[in-house]
C-alpha cells in the first residue's frame, strides 16, 4: 500500500505513521519528494484493510494499494528518477555514466593501465572482475581476494569509483570493503540470499538482467535488495538468450523504455555482452543512450588478444576513446550530458 501524506506534513508526524505501519505488521519505506512524503508499507496484502484505516490521521491525503507485484521499484510509488551517488558521481540523472575497464583483473600491470586509459577517455567508474562466474569451470576464475586489493589500489590511483562482481552471500562483506558498487551478475540474478545479503551491505548494487529473465523477474529481484532498506539499485540490460547465433546474446533495447515506464530505477546497458564482439559495441552503445539508457558499462582492455577472459568482445583503448567521443554526441542529441 501507498501512504501518501499531505504537503506540509512534520517529521513527527511522518514517524508517528512509520510506528503504526510496524505495528501492523508492515515495513514503512519512506520517500521523500519535493512537495510531499509517501510511505510505502510492503507486507502481506492479508492485512491492507487494517492500513486503509490510516486515512483517519489528519496527516494522510490518501492510502491506496500498490497494483504491480513489484513494489518499491514501481512508479506507483516514486515518480521522479531514481539517482544514485557514488563519490562524486550521480547515476540517474541528467549525466550518463560510463563504466569501463577489464572483464578480469588479470594483474597489477594490466589493470592500472586499463584504468588510466579509460579514465583519460572519460569513463566515470571502473569496472573489473575479481571474482568470475565462468561457464567451464576450467577457465579462468579470476584472482579473488587479490584482485580486489588491485581493484583498491586502482581507484587510489586513478580516483574512480570501483564496480566488481559479488558471487556469494559469505563474500559480500570482503567486497563491499574494496568495490563502491557490487554488481549481481546476469547468472545471480535470482540468487535470493545473495540479493538479501547485498541489499543488508548498504552499498549501491548493479544488477544485471539474467540471459533468459524476464523483465518483471527482473525488478521483482530489485525488490528484493530494495525490500531490505536499500534504495540504491541500477538495473543493467546485458543481453538475452534467443535464437540468434550470430551475436552472444540479443542485446533487448526494448528493456530501456519500458523500464522507464515501470519503474523509477536508473538503467545502464552493457553491449560488450550484449554482442559478444567488440566491432558491434559502438553501435549498440549509441543505440543504448537513443534509447534512454542511464549510462554504459563496457569491457576494456589494454591488449584483448591476451585477456585471459571475453578478449573478443574488449574494446582497446584506442577504440574505446573513440566510442566516447561519438556517445557524447548522440548524449546531446538526447539533451544530456556525458
Amino acid at each position: 500500500m501507498i501512504i501518501v501524506l499531505k504537503s506540509g506534513a512534520s517529521d513527527a508526524q511522518v514517524e508517528d505513521v512509520c510506528h503504526r505501519i510496524t505495528a501492523m505488521g508492515y515495513s514503512p519505506h519512506t520517500i521523500r519528494g519535493a512537495l510531499r512524503t509517501v510511505i510505502g508499507a510492503v507486507g502481506d496484502d492479508r492485512g491492507k484493510d487494517a492500513l486503509r484505516s490510516l486515512e483517519s490521521l489528519e496527516c494522510v491525503e490518501s492510502v491506496t494499494p500498490i497494483l504491480k507485484p513489484f513494489k518499491l521499484a514501481s512508479r506507483e510509488v516514486r515518480d521522479e528518477p531514481t539517482q544514485i551517488k557514488v563519490g562524486d558521481v550521480t547515476i540517474g540523472g541528467r549525466s550518463l555514466v560510463v563504466m569501463a575497464g577489464p572483464c578480469s583483473v588479470e594483474s597489477r600491470p594490466q589493470l592500472l593501465e586499463a584504468a588510466e586509459k579509460v579514465k583519460a577517455a572519460g569513463a566515470h567508474v571502473l569496472r573489473g572482475g575479481a571474482f568470475k562466474p565462468r561457464t567451464s569451470p576450467y577457465a579462468f576464475q579470476g584472482l579473488e581476494d587479490d584482485g580486489l586489493k588491485l581493484l583498491a589500489e586502482a581507484r587510489r590511483e586513478t580516483g574512480l569509483p570501483v564496480v566488481t562482481e559479488v558471487m556469494e552471500p559469505e563474500k559480500v562483506d570482503i567486497v563491499a570493503e574494496h568495490a563502491d558498487i557490487l554488481q549481481v551478475g546476469a547468472r545471480n540474478v535470482q540468487n535470493f540470499p545473495l540479493l538479501r545479503r547485498v541489499g543488508d551491505a548498504g552499498k549501491p548494487v548493479l544488477l544485471k538482467r539474467g540471459m533468459a529473465t524476464t523483465i518483471q523477474e527482473w525488478l521483482l529481484s530489485a525488490e528484493y535488495v530494495l525490500a531490505r532498506g536499500n534504495p540504491n539499485v541500477i538495473l543493467c540490460e546485458r543481453g538475452i538468450r534467443t535464437f540468434e547465433a550470430s551475436t552472444r546474446f540479443t542485446l533487448d533495447l526494448n528493456a530501456v523504455p519500458t523500464v522507464k515506464q515501470l519503474s523509477h530505477l536508473p538503467i545502464l546497458v552493457d553491449p560488450s555482452h550484449g554482442t559478444g564482439h567488440w566491432q558491434y559495441v559502438e553501435a549498440m552503445a549509441m543505440a543504448g543512450i537513443a534509447a534512454g539508457a542511464d549510462g554504459l558499462i563496457i569491457e576494456v582492455h589494454p591488449r584483448p588478444e591476451e585477456a585471459l577472459s571475453d578478449g573478443p568482445q574488449s574494446l582497446k583503448p584506442e577504440r574505446f576513446k573513440a566510442l566516447m567521443q561519438r556517445v557524447r554526441r548522440v548524449a546531446q542529441a538526447m539533451d544530456r550530458d556525458l
